[in-house]
């Protein structure tokens, strides 16, 4: 499988997260910048994992169908059926929205978002959370990529 190469312009490396993406800020999910898209991918979905909850990867953001596209633009807004792009947010963190960081404070918590290309539209419900995603997904998977930042 070949590496999914984006970036998030917000974040900076070996940086915490911004605030604005944050459970302590505004709370607005990121853009992302997608540089090497598949010709063959039709959507792209993400997820946004807690790697230090004691929750095993406790997922803040499951989110699937947004057409294939090299800007997934920032601030998506809450709801399970995002019309505007014609993507599907699941569950995660009790919501079908992003929910940004916010460990407890004075601990530090590593987050990873992992973006996917996908070869086909999945069309699951909104009731599904991400290990649910992960299997519907699985063998449709073309490229996928990680990125991971800290927040206290």
């Amino acid at each position: 499988m070949e590496t999914l190469v984006f970036d998030l312009p917000d974040f900076t490396n070996d940086e915490p997260f911004p605030i604005d993406h944050t459970g302590r800020g505004i709370n607005i999910s990121p853009q992302i910048i997608i540089e090497n898209l598949s010709k063959d991918a039709r959507t792209i979905a993400i997820t946004l994992e807690d790697i230090s909850h004691p929750i095993k990867n406790f997922t803040h953001w499951v989110i699937w169908d947004i057409p294939a596209t090299n800007i997934i633009e920032k601030a998506i807004p809450a709801g399970k059926y995002i019309s505007d792009i014609g993507a599907t947010q699941g569950i995660a963190y009790g919501v079908h929205k992003y929910a940004g960081p916010k460990p407890p404070r004075g601990k530090t918590h590593r987050y990873r978002f992992t973006i996917y290309a996908l070869d086909c539209k999945l069309n699951l419900s909104a009731g599904k959370r991400k290990k649910q995603f992960l299997k519907q997904a699985e063998k449709h998977i073309l490229q996928k990529g990680y990125a991971e930042y800290a927040f206290e």
